[in-house]
């Protein structure tokens, strides 16, 4: 690949540079806040100076996908919660490639096929290469300018240096053990060595972040991409109809089944063999909702593999579909009314109302479904993706942390019921729970050792640097503060 680089070329490289230095300086100092959000900024401040000229395709879903990433970077800053804070740091990254891919592929490219996520990952190895071609291209610079003689001299030095280091190791421990005082000297030198290595380790990651966003972003800029009809490439393989019939057939026997079951015992409000609401719900939760994962699979997979059956058989596959995806449906809600009644016996956690949004997003998920069971011209990936990042979104803004806190708080002035060492351990919000728990009743047991621990140990909540600043982490180390116990 033989390189044309200019001076908007040389500038670009510059700005890539400081982004390296950037992201160094965001993710690699200490617990992640707004910095994220500051490097987001950035970054795409720079990736629109240099495609100003650029005309972009598929604008409006790459505008979802934009504020998406945003939103997800703002929450760094506006929530404290440990899974999203642990998920994002993957998903993010994944979702600037794929915008970044997206709104500068060729607009006739279906962007909601298998293909496209070929096409980004030839991308990402076209990147990857012409960044090694650039650095050879920097080395051939600096090869040329560079004197010829001084370059056999600093080969000879090194010969020099190679001879010398077994003398010298002999040589110093010859000496350390007839001197202490040197070899306290030299005991020291590791410390150095460690010093230096952190400055070496800083230099690397950031020149791997330059020359990674470097070389993806020229790339990008390239129009002239060759792609392969997509349709020749990707021939879906079909599934039978009478198979796939009998199949579904089996299933939503079985599935009737278990709905009259449900609709005789558990939505009556009659059970047997001694079991509690709360015994019941926990038994069967997990298994409703992981059957329910798997109809899903079933009916995306016969929807997606069946398009070539047609007449009579097609029709009769639609309605055993449909009655598949209404029953999932009924389990979905028994999974959910089962959750519902684990919460009012034990509490709420972060993972159990997590999973009863997940449960809501499923509903919507199956009722867009069944619409498509019987309208060929919808496309299944391109709802699920757009759904999915705005459910994924959504979950990254509206803190549940606070939703668990609040239920929890308003279920003990209920029954006088709540597990504090759950709330203290957490998240930041958990704790400003506690505080206004106690403000309200300072004598629930065990409160105010649990405030006093945690106004004595607040220094640690607290993150002095600007990149880990959190809104709700700042709050509570405020309150922690100011917080007299009584």
């Amino acid at each position: 690949m033989e390189l044309k680089i200019g001076k908007i070329d040389w500038l670009f490289f510059l700005l890539c540079l400081m982004i390296g230095i950037l992201a160094e300086e965001a993710f690699f100092r200490g617990e992640i806040g707004i910095s994220y959000f500051v490097f987001i900024a950035v970054f795409y401040t720079i990736f629109f100076f240099r495609f100003r000229s650029f005309s972009f395709s598929h604008q409006r879903v790459g505008y979802l996908v934009l504020i998406s990433i945003w939103l997800l970077a703002a929450g760094y800053y506006l929530t404290d919660t440990i899974l999203f804070y642990t998920l994002n740091i993957i998903v993010i990254p994944t979702l600037v490639i794929f915008h970044l891919a997206l709104i500068t592929s060729p607009k006739k490219m279906e962007w909601n096929k298998l293909f496209f996520i070929l096409y980004t990952t030839l991308r990402i190895g076209h990147g990857i290469r012409y960044a090694s071609h650039f650095i050879g291209y920097i080395a051939k610079k600096l090869n040329r300018s560079s004197n010829p003689k001084r370059n056999d001299v600093w080969k000879k030095v090194l010969i020099g240096i190679a001879i010398a280091i077994p003398f010298l190791f002999v040589v110093l421990n010859l000496l350390m053990s007839a001197d202490a005082q040197f070899e306290k000297l030299l005991s020291n030198i590791p410390n150095l060595f460690n010093f230096q290595t952190e400055y070496i380790f800083r230099i690397l990651i950031i020149l791997i972040y330059t020359f990674g966003f470097f070389g993806f972003m020229q790339v990008l800029l390239q129009k002239k991409v060759q792609i392969v009809q997509q349709k020749d490439a990707f021939k879906l393989p079909q599934m039978d109809g009478v198979v796939t019939l009998t199949v579904l057939l089996l299933l939503d026997l079985v599935y009737i089944l278990f709905v009259v079951v449900q609709f005789k015992y558990f939505f009556s409000g009659t059970l047997d063999d001694g079991f509690t609401y709360a015994e019941y719900a926990r038994r069967g939760f997990f298994e409703l909702l992981f059957v329910t994962l798997i109809n899903l699979t079933v009916t995306t997979v016969v929807i997606t593999f069946s398009k070539s059956v047609q007449g009579k058989l097609k029709t009769t596959i639609r309605f055993a579909l449909s009655l598949l995806v209404l029953s999932s449906g009924v389990l979905l809600i028994s999974a959910f009314m089962r959750m519902s009644m684990y919460e009012d016996a034990y509490g709420f956690t972060f993972t159990r109302v997590l999973v009863n949004s997940f449960m809501i997003f499923l509903m919507v998920i199956f009722a867009y479904t069944l619409i498509k069971i019987w309208l060929d011209r919808l496309s299944l990936f391109h709802f699920y993706f757009i759904a999915s990042l705005i459910y994924y979104a959504g979950m990254n803004i509206i803190n549940l942390d606070q939703i668990v806190v609040e239920r929890n708080i308003a279920r003990f002035e209920k029954t006088g019921k709540i597990d504090i060492h759950y709330l203290n351990n957490f998240s930041s919000t958990g704790i400003l729970g506690l505080i206004e728990l106690y403000d309200k009743d300072p004598n629930v047991p065990g409160l105010k050792a649990l405030l006093k621990q945690g106004k004595a140990e607040r220094e640690y909540l607290y993150a002095d640097t600007w990149q880990s600043q959190n809104l709700v982490r700042d709050k509570a180390y405020k309150k922690l503060g100011e917080l007299e116990l009584k």
